[in-house]
C-alpha cells in the first residue's frame, strides 16, 4: 500500500502567501552566514595544525556542541521525521540509532585522542608502517564520504524546491546545483575552527525551531500527546501496523536478521565516521574528548526526542498520503508540518517556515563541510604529505583546498545524475563501510596486542570488498520496489545491509592476519584510555610522523 501513494506530483504545497518572504529571508540568511564565515577566517594563519585540528585547543563544551552538530545533518533533520511519518515504529527505531552511535563513540573517544591521531591513516598507521595503511584509509574515507555528499545535496534540493513552490524533478536538480555551489564555496575556505562555530550556532537554533514546531503541534491537539499519537495512527497508510515493526519498505523475508543488521551498521558506522575522528583529535586531552562526547549525547537526546515527536505530528496533522505525494521519502514532512500548524497568511507561519529553511541550509552547510574537510585532510595528510617528502605546509594546504572542491563537485555531479534513481542504498553502503572497515580495525588496535600490519590490511580490505560485493547483490540494488534497478533481479544476498556478515568477517580476518604473520607489533596501544601515547615512551620520530 505504501508505494502506491509515494511520488505523486503535488506542486506548491506551502502556498503562494509565504513563498516570497520566505525566499527573501532565506537568501539574506545565506548571505549573512557566508559573510560571517569569511570574516571569521580572514587573516588567520593557514598552518596544517590549525586548519586540521585547531591546534588541539577546542574547549570541551564548544567541541561537545560541535560533536552534537555533526549528528544534525540534512539527512537526519529531514529524512528521519519523514521515515517516522510514513513508516511509524521502524522510523522511530532508525532515529534512536543516531543516539546509540554516540554511545559507541564515547567508549572510544579517550583512546582515539590519547593516540595523538586525527585521521584514519594515522590510526591505521599505529599498527603498520609504510604507505599501504594510509592508502587503505584514504580509500575507505572516500567510500564513506561520496555517498554522504550525494544524499546531503539531494536533501537540500528537495527542501529548497518546496520553498519556490514546485517539487518537480527538474526544479529539485536545479536547486541542488545552486545550493551545492554555495556550500562548495563555503567548504573551500573553511577549516575546523570555522565549522565548529557554525555547529555551535546550528545546534541551539535547530533545537529551538523543533521545540516551536512540537509545541504548536501539541497545541493543535489541546496539549494531549496521547491524542496526537492516536491521530498519527489514523493518518498513516496502515493504522494496524503503524506502531509495530514491519512497515519499513526495505524489509525482506529475513525480518529480524535484516533489522539487526540494519541497526548494527548505522550504530557502529556513525560512531567512527572520519569527521568524528578528526573532531575528537581537536580536543585538548583524552578526558576532554570523553566529556565533549557526553555533552553531545545529552544534546542529541533532546534532538532525537524532538525529531520523533515531529515525525508523529506530521502524520497526525498532514497525513502520510499527502506527505508521500509531495516527496516519496518523506523528507518534506517537517516543512509541511510547519506550514499546517499555523494559520495561512500569518506572519508566524512565515517566520517558522523560514527558520526551518535556514536550519536545513545550516545542516547541509556544516555536514558537507565537515565530511569533505575530513576526507580532504585524509588525502592531503595521509597521501600527499607522505608521497612528497619535500612538500611545504602551504603545498599541503593547497592540496587540501583542491581536494575539498573536487569532492564537492563530484558529489554534486553524482546527485544531479542520479535524481531519477532510488539511491538511498548508498547511505547504507557508507555506514556499512565504516562499520566493517573502521570499527573492527580500531577495536583490534586498541584492545588486542598482537594486531599487526597483515591483520590490519586483511581486515580493512576484506571488509571493504565484502561490503561492495554484498551491497551489489542486495535488494537495495535490484529486485525490490525501492531498489536502484527495481525491474532487474540479481539479488542473491537476502539482507538490505552487508554488516551482519561483513563486520564479523572483518574481525575474523584481522585476527587471522595477526596470528599468521611473524611480524611483531611495533607498540602496545591497549592502555591509551589511561595513558596518552606521548607518556608511554613513543619515539619523537614516531609521534612526528603521526601528527
Amino acid at each position: 500500500m505504501v508505494p502506491e501513494i509515494l511520488g505523486a506530483d503535488v506542486l506548491n504545497p506551502l502556498g503562494p502567501d509565504v513563498r516570497q518572504p520566505v525566499i527573501i529571508a532565506f537568501l539574506v540568511f545565506i548571505g549573512c552566514s557566508l559573510l560571517w564565515l569569511v570574516t571569521l577566517i580572514t587573516g588567520q594563519e593557514d598552518g596544517p595544525d590549525r586548519l586540521y585540528v585547531a591546534n588541539r585547543s577546542l574547549p570541551t563544551v564548544l567541541n561537545g556542541f560541535a560533536l552534537a552538530g555533526e549528528q544534525i545533518t540534512a539527512v537526519t533533520l529531514l529524512a528521519l521525521p519523514g521515515a517516522i511519518a510514513l513508516f511509524g515504529y521502524d522510523g522511530f527505531a532508525a532515529a534512536v540509532d543516531t543516539l546509540l552511535a554516540l554511545g559507541v563513540t564515547l567508549l572510544l573517544a579517550q583512546k582515539i585522542r590519547n593516540s595523538g591521531c586525527y585521521t584514519l591513516g594515522d590510526l591505521f598507521g599505529l599498527r603498520a608502517s609504510g604507505p599501504a595503511p594510509r592508502i587503505a584509509a584514504a580509500l575507505v574515507t572516500l567510500a564513506i564520504t561520496l555517498p554522504i555528499l550525494l544524499l546531503q545535496f539531494r536533501a537540500a534540493g528537495i527542501g529548497a524546491s518546496l520553498l519556490i513552490g514546485a517539487s518537480t524533478e527538474n526544479i529539485q536538480v536545479t536547486c541542488t546545483i545552486m545550493i551545492g555551489g554555495l556550500v562548495t564555496c563555503f567548504a573551500a575556505v573553511a577549516e575546523l575552527r570555522g565549522t565548529t562555530f557554525m555547529h555551535v550556532i546550528k545546534v541551539p537554533l535547530t533545537l529551538v525551531t523543533l521545540i516551536a514546531v512540537t509545541l504548536l503541534a501539541l497545541k493543535t491537539f489541546e496539549w494531549d500527546p496521547e491524542r496526537l499519537l492516536s491521530e498519527a495512527v489514523n493518518g498513516s497508510v496502515a493504522p494496524d501496523a503503524y506502531l509495530s515493526p514491519g512497515l519499513w519498505p526495505y524489509e525482506t523475508d529475513f525480518g529480524l536478521l535484516n533489522d539487526v543488521g540494519a541497526h548494527l551498521v548505522v550504530i557502529l558506522g556513525m560512531a567512527v565516521a572520519p569527521h568524528l575522528v578528526l573532531r575528537l583529535g581537536a580536543s585538548p586531552s583524552g578526558r576532554s574528548a570523553r566529556r565533549s562526547t557526553s555533552i553531545a549525547i545529552a544534546l542529541v537526546s533532546v534532538f532525537v526526542a524532538l525529531l520523533v515527536t515531529t515525525g508523529f505530528a506530521a502524520t497526525a496533522v498532514v497525513g502520510a498520503r499527502d506527505i508521500g505525494a509531495v516527496d516519496g521519502n518523506g523528507q518534506s514532512s517537517l516543512i509541511l508540518l510547519a506550514s499546517e500548524v499555523l494559520d495561512s497568511g500569518s506572519s508566524a507561519r512565515v517566520v517558522l517556515i523560514t527558520a526551518i529553511s535556514c536550519v536545513t541550509f545550516l545542516a547541509v552547510l556544516t555536514a558537507v563541510s565537515s565530511v569533505t574537510f575530513a576526507a580532504a585532510v585524509s588525502l592531503a595528510h595521509d597521501v600527499f604529505a607522505r608521497q612528497k617528502p619535500g612538500r611545504t605546509d602551504m603545498d599541503e594546504v593547497r592540496v587540501l583546498r583542491l581536494a575539498v572542491v573536487a569532492l564537492c563537485v563530484a558529489g554534486l555531479v553524482l546527485a544531479a545524475a542520479t535524481y531519477r534513481y532510488q539511491v538511498e542504498f548508498l547511505i547504507t553502503f557508507a555506514t556499512s563501510v565504516a562499520a566493517s572497515c573502521v570499527f573492527p580495525a580500531l577495536v583490534l588496535t586498541f584492545f588486542w596486542k598482537r594486531f599487526n600490519r597483515r591483520g590490519l590490511l586483511w581486515s580493512v580490505y576484506g571488509g571493504l570488498l565484502l561490503c561492495i560485493l554484498l551491497m551489489l547483490s542486495s535488494p537495495g540494488v535490484s529486485g525490490h520496489a525501492y531498489a536502484l534497478w527495481p525491474e532487474a533481479n540479481f539479488a542473491w544476498y537476502p539482507l538490505q545491509t552487508p554488516g551482519l556478515l561483513a563486520i564479523p568477517a572483518a574481525f575474523l580476518l584481522g585476527w587471522a592476519g595477526g596470528v599468521t604473520s611473524p611480524e611483531v607489533p611495533r607498540h602496545d596501544f591497549t592502555d591509551l584510555e589511561h595513558t596518552p601515547l606521548t607518556e608511554r615512551g613513543a619515539s619523537p620520530r614516531l609521534m612526528s610522523r603521526r601528527r
